[in-house]
């Protein structure tokens, strides 16, 4: 499968993985915190950074009633509306730029997730390089066909989502003009228990839609993103705020600086891991072939001398006949005098 090229930054199963810091509300409403939060995320060795695009008139009504109320006591947002849920977590237009330029300038790709037509617009006076989908607006489709209609890389996140949904989207994208699809398995719940990720559904993923699959990740931890690797995930996407302890529509959920750092390491090492089907020793390994065990003479012996348990054993190092061997040798007599520490072979019967 060809790489996806984004901001000079190839992604594909030849490179490893791409990892999205994805800011949300953790800015608390700081334009500083922001770029404070940008800066951290550069620092931590993650390619690129993601914020939302949208206002609260966009998303919803500003009702506080009925199906506009979150009334769930296992959710974080419990006993808000929705209208001020948006409120609090919209990242205000005016800051895209600077926060964009703050990216570019600290070599890392800065791009959104829109959420309706006229955030696109925006985001292409912008020049984002890509677009990002969300779990809950994959089915937009008058949406995706916006999005695909300006030929940049999507990024799709599939919570939710039934097969023939993901289908839908899919054909939709490239059919509206978009080639490069990279889709990411997602549990819509936050946080996510690792028992509902399911990842192994990544190489079903990218063997349904001949695309490129990842992971947005809402565990607690690096865990279950390290172990996508494994099963070919190409994109990791994750929360990440500075500190939990402050707070934040997010922040319950989102990795730390020093969690962050962690992630970009070892999904690097499980991605450096998985090489290619191997036997026989590795050209690091054959080094270490000498300190197999083997027959060694371990008592002096002279010649007619008999081969028994007492002046024959398996040893390390691997200097000498296989272990495999030590049967048909007890009961031979030597044919020289032996040393003992020599080395067995054939000329020594």
């Amino acid at each position: 499968m060809d790489n996806i090229i984004i901001q000079d930054i190839h992604i594909g199963s030849n490179t490893r993985p791409f990892v999205i810091a994805e800011m949300s509300g953790n800015h608390n409403q700081s334009l500083e915190r922001a770029l404070a939060i940008v800066e951290a995320a550069a620092k931590t060795g993650v390619q690129a950074l993601k914020i939302q695009t949208y206002t609260a008139d966009t998303m919803t009504l500003n009702i506080e009633e009925g199906e506009f109320f979150i009334k769930d006591s296992k959710s974080l947002w419990n006993g808000s509306s929705l209208y001020k849920l948006y409120q609090q977590a919209y990242t205000p237009w005016e800051w895209h730029k600077p926060i964009f330029d703050r990216c570019r300038r600290l070599g890392i790709v800065g791009f959104s997730t829109p959420f309706d037509e006229g955030s696109v617009d925006f985001l292409e006076e912008l020049e984002v390089p890509c677009y990002k989908i969300a779990s809950f607006e994959m089915t937009d489709l008058p949406l995706i066909r916006k999005v695909a209609a300006t030929g940049k890389p999507m990024i799709i996140s599939t919570g939710m989502a039934t097969v023939a949904e993901i289908d839908e989207t899919v054909r939709t994208a490239r059919t509206a003009g978009c080639k490069d699809i990279i889709l990411l398995k997602c549990t819509s719940t936050y946080p996510a228990n690792p028992e509902n990720s399911n990842i192994s559904t990544i190489p079903h993923l990218r063997e349904l839609f001949n695309c490129q699959v990842g992971l947005s990740d809402h565990t607690m931890g690096c865990g279950v993103s390290v172990a996508s690797v494994a099963l070919g995930a190409t994109v990791i996407e994750k929360h990440f705020t500075l500190s939990r302890m402050d707070g934040g529509v997010d922040a319950a959920f989102s990795l730390e600086p020093e969690e962050m750092s962690l992630l970009v390491t070892e999904s690097k090492r499980a991605w450096q891991a998985l090489g290619k089907i191997n036997y026989g020793p590795t050209k690091a390994e054959k080094s270490s072939l000498s300190f197999r065990r083997s027959l060694y003479v371990v008592d002096d012996m002279e010649i007619g001398d008999i081969f028994t348990k007492r002046n024959l054993r398996v040893i390390r190092p691997g200097f000498g006949l296989a272990p495999k061997y030590l049967d048909l040798i007890l009961g031979k007599k030597a044919a020289k005098p032996i040393k003992r520490g020599t080395p067995v072979d054939w000329t020594l019967l």
